[in-house]
C-alpha cells in the first residue's frame, strides 16, 4: 500500500490478492454491465440513427423500446456483451503489470496512469471489437431491419418480434457477417475503437487521480477515500467520455450499419 502526499492511497499490483481480485472482479464487472446496458443500448441506438428519425433523446428512446419491445428489448446481445468480460480482465491485468513496468522509469502517477491506460485498450480492443460487431447487430434488430445492415431470416425476423434473443440469431449473424467479409467483417471499425477508447483510457486514469486529489485537498479530514473514489469515477468518466464522443459516434456507426 502506498500512501501519496494528498492521502490518496494507490493499490499497486504486488499488493493485490490476485484470487480475490479476479474473482470478486469478474462478479462486480457483471453487476455494473447489467445494470447499465440498457443505456449501452440506447446510445448505441441514437448514435446509429439519422437525425431524430426514431428518437428524440435518451429517455425518450427508453420509453419507445420499453413499450414497443419490452424489457427484453432493453437487453438484446446482453449475452453475447458478456463475453467482453475476458477483454475486462486483460485490460485491468495489462494496465496494471504496464503500470508497474513504467514506474521504473517515472514516479508520475499521471503519466503512470497514461502510458498504462492507453496500452491496455489496445489489448482490450483487439478482443472486444469482434464481440461489439455481433452485439451491435442484435442491438439494432428491435428499431427495424432498415437501419441493420444484415437481412436476417424469416424465422429470425419472427422470433425477434417476440422478443426473444436466441444463440440461432446470433449463429445467423456470424455466419452472413463471414460471408460478407471474411474474417475481416468483426473487425470493423477496429481503427475507430482503437481511436476512441485508447484515449478514452488514457484520459480517464489520469483525470481520475487529478479529481480524486483535488477533492481531498478540499475535503474535510475524516472524509473517508472511498467516497471520494467514487464522485472522482463518474467525474472521470464523464470528462473522457465527452472528449472521445464524436470518435464513439463513428464508431458505432461503422460497426452497426453500412453507410
Amino acid at each position: 500500500m502506498m500512501q501519496q502526499k494528498r492521502n490518496i492511497r494507490i493499490i499497486e499490483w504486488e499488493d493485490l490478492d490476485k484470487r480475490k481480485f479476479y474473482s470478486l472482479g469478474v462478479f462486480m464487472t457483471l453487476t455494473t454491465r447489467a445494470t447499465v446496458y440498457p443505456f449501452t443500448l440506447i446510445r448505441t441506438r441514437l448514435q446509429v440513427q439519422k437525425g431524430k428519425s426514431l428518437y428524440n433523446g435518451t429517455f425518450d428512446a427508453f420509453f419507445k423500446i420499453l413499450k414497443v419491445e419490452g424489457v427484453r428489448g432493453l437487453y438484446r446481445g446482453f449475452m453475447v456483451n458478456t463475453f467482453t468480460l475476458i477483454s475486462g480482465q486483460a485490460y485491468i491485468t495489462t494496465y496494471e503489470l504496464v503500470r508497474k513496468y513504467v514506474s521504473h522509469y517515472s514516479s508520475s502517477n499521471t503519466f503512470k496512469s497514461l502510458v498504462a491506460g492507453g496500452s491496455a485498450s489496445l489489448v482490450a480492443q483487439s478482443i472486444t471489437v469482434p464481440i461489439d460487431v455481433v452485439s451491435q447487430q442484435l442491438m439494432m434488430q428491435g428499431q427495424g431491419e432498415h437501419l441493420t445492415r444484415f437481412k436476417l431470416k424469416p424465422k429470425i425476423v419472427m422470433a425477434t418480434s417476440k422478443h426473444k434473443v436466441t444463440f440461432g440469431q446470433t449463429k445467423d449473424i456470424m455466419v452472413q457477417i463471414f460471408a460478407a467479409d471474411g474474417f475481416r467483417g468483426f473487425y470493423r471499425g477496429y481503427v475507430a475503437s482503437l481511436l476512441t477508447y485508447i484515449p478514452n483510457s488514457a484520459l480517464w486514469w489520469p483525470f481520475y487521480h487529478f479529481y480524486a486529489e483535488q477533492m481531498s485537498r478540499l475535503a474535510p479530514s475524516n472524509c473517508p477515500h472511498l467516497l471520494l473514489q467514487a464522485v472522482a469515477g463518474p467525474m472521470a468518466a464523464a470528462t473522457a467520455s465527452t472528449i472521445t464522443n464524436p470518435m464513439d459516434v463513428v464508431r458505432a456507426r461503422v460497426q452497426a450499419v453500412r453507410l
